[in-house]
């Protein structure tokens, strides 16, 4: 957990993590969407491997990167635990698709998308 957490603490990774939130992208890709050096990039993306939020695999030249979902749900799950907090979605919210419920942290809470409130 913790090195998911200072993976997380850097804007640059934070950001190749919502960049692949769309799909795969080369590491090219993504180093074009920032103003640093390959190097740069090179590092940021060798420490969200370390941390297991992205697998990367080689296609020809080029490496691509995936982002591992299940990895930042552990960390962030781990988090709320330890804080007392359970996550959980209600199932009484049946017209809502559950890919589009969004879970809060707190005792049983969940945000339905675009209510802005919190059920207490």
């Amino acid at each position: 957990m913790n090195n998911a957490f200072k993976a997380l603490s850097d804007p640059t990774r934070r950001r190749v993590l919502e960049l692949l939130k769309q799909g795969p992208l080369s590491a090219g890709e993504l180093a074009d969407q920032f103003v640093v050096s390959k190097s740069t990039m090179s590092a940021h993306f060798a420490i969200l491997r370390e941390a297991g939020l992205v697998a990367s695999e080689k296609r020809g030249k080029s490496v691509v990167y995936h982002l591992q979902l299940s990895v930042l749900e552990d960390a962030l799950l781990g988090f709320a635990r330890l804080f007392g907090w359970e996550m959980g979605v209600r199932a009484e919210a049946a017209d809502v698709p559950d890919d589009k419920k969004e879970i809060e942290a707190g005792p049983g809470r969940v945000r339905e998308p675009g209510s802005g409130s919190v059920p207490g």
